[in-house]
């Protein structure tokens, strides 16, 4: 059975050596174009925004979304990589489990920070007061990333506070960033 890129000289050939190797070359270099114009695109967006946080989150998942859809693309094209592509999904199902088990307390920041970023409950330049178990501190917010928030405090110290601990904390906010 002739394969549809046989036309072209045998370049794209999944079946031999030199056409695996080419079409995977292609595939990354698309999937690398539509990465950079997703940055381009945020880059552009980000302008029109006073928070950006919700938007790198956003960018970094888009382009690792793409880089997978490419791998999945390639696996789908090259014949010998069916069956692995099996076997490989069982063994992530089952990594899955033993690292989720595993990376608890880290998944749960994360988790937290998707939750923290898409709610807008504190946005960086907020002024609160954050009470929980271990104690309480008045404090700006400096950066919410995925896993922690790094507050200033009074006296210009950075606290960096776990996602997870300020999700289950009671906030005060004494007072909002301002809008731009």
């Amino acid at each position: 059975m002739d394969h549809p890129f046989d036309a072209v000289g045998g370049l794209l050939n999944p079946g031999s050596l030199v056409g695996t190797v080419v079409l995977g070359a292609l595939v990354f270099a698309l999937a690398s174009v539509v990465a950079v114009l997703i940055r381009r695109g945020a880059r552009r967006v980000e302008r029109h925004l006073t928070d950006v946080t919700a938007l790198g989150f956003v960018s970094a998942f888009a382009q690792l979304l793409t880089y997978l859809f490419g791998f999945v693309l390639y696996a789908h094209l090259i014949p010998e990589l069916h069956a692995l592509g099996t076997a490989l999904l069982t063994g992530v199902s089952v990594i899955s489990v033993v690292v989720g088990v595993a990376a608890q307390s880290t998944l749960g920041n994360l988790v937290a920070g998707f939750s923290l970023v898409l709610t807008g409950t504190i946005r960086v330049g907020d002024m609160i007061h954050l009470g929980s178990s271990v104690g309480s501190i008045s404090a700006r917010v400096q950066l919410i990333s995925l896993g922690h928030t790094v507050l200033l405090d009074d006296e210009n110290r950075e606290v960096v506070v776990p996602n997870s601990v300020i999700m289950g904390s009671a906030i005060t906010r004494i007072g909002r960033a301002p809008d731009s």
